[in-house]
């Protein structure tokens, strides 16, 4: 199926949606405990049980609307599936928490191993998105990189250390704008390597 453009802001909807949603469902529920079938389940696994479905579903739309989904959001998807399905089925939120963890190892990883065979995996992915030389292409990766193992280490210390509602704001807007800061703080190298200024470098 041939990708298909959609509007920014539905795209963005679909995407980042689903997590407004479960940050506002947890904050609504977090103090609550529900019992279903002789069990109490605290709020938090009750919105990440609902969370599981939204997720498949807002992918599902995407990848109806646009015809292309990444390797990156599917295997989001799965991930999100078999952890948060584990926290719901033994009512233990540790599966939940540990995700982001295992994402970032699995990127992390993946992205190591292309540069140990001197190639960037992540060139495959953000190509469109901003055209460089091999070079930039490959300081850039070994940044991503690094970025990712600092998030999945981080992500470890502080579902382990700190409150389920520390864990929640770091996961919903901490590890979020660590992100956005990370490729704001790539300007220079986006300006140095991009292609068009190739004769320049």
């Amino acid at each position: 199926m041939a990708e298909r453009k959609i509007h920014p802001m539905l795209k963005t909807t679909l995407e980042l949606g689903p997590v407004v949603l479960f940050f506002a469902a947890y904050v609504w529920l977090k103090d609550e405990t529900f019992n279903i079938a002789g069990t109490d389940y605290k709020g938090f696994i009750i919105v990440t049980a609902g969370f599981i479905p939204l997720i498949i579903a807002s992918t599902a739309v995407l990848w109806a609307l646009t015809g292309k989904l990444s390797r990156m959001q599917i295997v989001t998807v799965v991930l999100i599936t078999v952890f948060g399905g584990l926290s719901v089925w033994l009512n233990d939120d540790r599966f939940f928490k540990m995700k982001p963890t295992l994402i970032y190892l699995l990127f992390g990883g993946v992205l190591a191993f292309g540069l140990l065979k001197g190639e960037s995996y992540l060139k495959y992915v953000m190509e469109g998105l901003m055209p460089l030389e091999q070079e930039g292409w490959m300081l850039l990766t070994k940044r991503v990189c690094a970025l990712f193992l600092a998030l999945a280490l981080a992500n470890e210390v502080i579902w382990r250390t700190m409150s389920t509602e520390t864990w929640v704001y770091f996961k919903t807007f901490g590890l979020t704008a660590a992100i956005f800061g990370f490729f704001f703080t790539q300007g220079g190298l986006f300006k140095r390597y991009a292609v068009e200024n190739a004769d320049e470098v």
